[in-house]
C-alpha cells in the first residue's frame, strides 16, 4: 500500500476510533458494574446478560481495530457471564481484572 493510501485509512480507522469509543466505554463500564455487582453478591440475571452482551460486543469491535488482546479479554468475559448459572464464585477477582485491563486497553488507544 502506498503511504498516501495508508495514511488515508489510518485516518479513516482513527475516525470510526472516535465514532465507537463511547459505546466501548459504556459496555466497558457494564463489565466493571456488573464484576462490582458478582463480587458483591448482588449481580441479577439481567445484569448476567447484559455483561455478556456487552463482551460479545466488545469483542467484535475490538478485533477491528486489531486489539486482538482485547477480543481475547472480551469473549473470556463473554464465556464467564454466558454460563447457565454465571460466573463461578471463584472467577469474581478475574471479572474485575478482565474489565479493568479493558479499560486500560482502550484508554491507552484512546489518544493513538
Amino acid at each position: 500500500m502506498e503511504p498516501i493510501e495508508q495514511s488515508a485509512l489510518d485516518e479513516a480507522i482513527n475516525r470510526l476510533w472516535v465514532r465507537f469509543l463511547p459505546e466501548m466505554m459504556d459496555r466497558i463500564v457494564v463489565l466493571e458494574a456488573s464484576a462490582a455487582a458478582f463480587t458483591a453478591g448482588t449481580l441479577t440475571f439481567s445484569q448476567q446478560e447484559e455483561a455478556s452482551s456487552a463482551a460479545h460486543k466488545l469483542a467484535g469491535v475490538l478485533g477491528t481495530f486489531n486489539l486482538t488482546k482485547g477480543t481475547v479479554l472480551s469473549r473470556e468475559l463473554e464465556i464467564l457471564y454466558s454460563q447457565e448459572n454465571g460466573p463461578d464464585a471463584e472467577h469474581g477477582a478475574e471479572l474485575t481484572a478482565l474489565a479493568a485491563e479493558l479499560r486500560r486497553m482502550v484508554e491507552s488507544r484512546k489518544t493513538s
